[in-house]
């Protein structure tokens, strides 16, 4: 065992001979321990936990955003019906938000939970408007269009690589 210093918070690395290839971190009072396999490679290692402390930052972050909020008054504004559930998940890497209309529920990934909040907003807006229009078509986009900064949150997703073009 080893501890670590990184940004804000104290991480000890735990080498585990019984486990294989899964890491995995939880908060202990205060410290961020992070679990790897023992014959994992330093270089590994290190790409994981620094990994398991940016998902640890991006939970802290997003716990202090209302996402039920945010939708509920969103919807509100643009005539949508409110989601049934909304969250923030960590398992989103290449996507910004999710939506299953046929049960209503939107996620949304904690990457975003650092952004500008009209960024957020526009997520928001987007997975929203899957609830009454499923794809990408111009029926959809004129859903998504109705909240005023689309075109600009859509750049600023764009140039930070968050946002597919097309």
């Amino acid at each position: 065992m080893g501890a670590l210093p990184s940004r804000a918070v104290d991480v000890e690395v735990i080498r585990s001979p019984r486990r294989r290839k899964t890491v995995q971190a939880r908060k202990v009072d205060g410290v961020l321990r992070v679990s790897v396999p023992a014959s994992m490679s330093k270089a590994d290692e290190q790409r994981h936990v620094a990994e398991m402390v940016r998902r640890m930052e991006r939970r802290s972050e997003s716990s202090v955003v209302d996402l039920t909020g945010r939708a509920a008054a969103l919807a509100s504004a643009h005539g949508l019906p409110r989601p049934a559930s909304i969250r923030w998940v960590d398992n989103q890497e290449w996507r910004w938000g999710s939506c299953t209309p046929s049960d209503g529920t939107i996620r949304i990934s904690t990457r975003l939970a650092t952004e500008p909040s009209w960024v957020l907003d526009y997520v928001i807006m987007h997975e929203l408007a899957h609830l009454v229009v499923p794809g990408h078509g111009p029926a959809f986009w004129r859903v998504v269009e109705r909240y005023p900064r689309t075109e600009r949150a859509r750049g600023f997703l764009m140039a930070r690589g968050l946002e597919h073009a097309g």
